[in-house]
């Protein structure tokens, strides 16, 4: 059997996230852009909404690698936004096709919260790097994936809230830029570095409301969301190191995602388990531990 609490832990369990937290998870890593994450120099691990850290998430975009479509859509975020936020940097123990597989594909993780009893949304997938995103707080979203590489996803998302915290219906486009850096150490263990850039554009009329109404709790939320997403997904890596086939009989009971993703998920896990037990001190074999200890004697007589 699967240990959820192995997966969870205390926080876990509490875990409601939102659209905002989501698109952050989804959307960001930076794809060989010189601008990756750092826990050293003057780059801060906390959030922040500054206009140093806003001007460097800019800065980052590819433009150069986006198509006119994506560039319009990205510049209609950033030609209006109402607010910014970097979420705090986290540092993650983590397999790396296995985090590059849960940012890709976040109808996997939603799923596996379905399953474990912890989500508060659906998501679904509709088209090629499409999702449709419907929380039960009142916010409907349809996220797409403009640029995806190891160290950068972009992501763009049109939303719309109708919940009881607002007396109207708003809706707006959020933008969200995760960057990813990765360091493994002489054991073969991978840490990985996430930073995220949100952009949220709230339509006219709404932004003050918006701001004297929910963006203190929002932040915080986003915050706390972002943080708990990088470390569940962590506990799924050291899950599939040690329960490999817990994991996979999982994967066999996500309803919610396509047969393909289902296969491709059970075969990730598969590879982390692999190199998992390749990386592993190796055990002396007996036969020959006592071997050695023969020739020790002998040679002690």
């Amino acid at each position: 059997m699967l240990d959820t609490k192995r997966f969870m832990g205390r926080s876990h369990g509490f875990m409601r996230p939102n659209i905002i937290a989501l698109c952050a998870w989804v959307i960001l890593s930076a794809s060989g852009i010189a601008a990756t994450p750092s826990t050293n120099g003057n780059e801060s691990m906390e959030a922040t909404g500054s206009t140093a850290a806003r001007k460097s998430a800019i800065q980052s975009i590819p433009y150069d690698k986006l198509d006119a479509d994506a560039r319009t859509k990205i510049n209609s975020v950033l030609n209006n936004v109402t607010v910014f936020r970097r979420l705090p940097t986290r540092v993650v123990n983590c397999d790396p096709d296995l985090y590059l597989f849960m940012v890709r594909h976040p109808d996997v993780v939603v799923n596996i919260w379905e399953v474990l009893g912890v989500g508060q949304l659906q998501l679904r997938q509709t088209a090629v790097d499409t999702f449709r995103i419907v929380e039960t707080e009142g916010t409907t979203t349809t996220l797409e994936y403009l640029y995806h590489g190891r160290d950068m996803h972009i992501v763009y998302g049109e939303w719309t809230y109708t919940g009881p915290l607002l007396a109207r219906k708003i809706s707006g486009r959020c933008l969200a830029i995760l960057k990813t850096a990765y360091m493994r150490d002489a054991e073969g263990h991978y840490y990985i570095t996430s930073r995220m850039d949100g952009f949220l554009d709230v339509e006219s009329g709404a932004a003050d409301m918006l701001a004297r109404t929910l963006q203190p709790l929002v932040t915080k939320n986003v915050d706390n969301n972002f943080i708990q997403t990088v470390s569940f997904i962590g506990s799924l890596s050291k899950t599939s190191e040690v329960n490999s086939k817990g994991m996979q009989r999982l994967a066999g009971r996500l309803t919610h995602v396509q047969a393909e993703t289902r296969q491709q998920l059970t075969d990730v896990v598969t590879g982390v388990a692999q190199r998992s037990a390749a990386n592993a001190p190796r055990k002396e074999e007996p036969t020959r531990r006592m071997a050695s200890r023969v020739v020790v004697n002998q040679k002690a007589d």
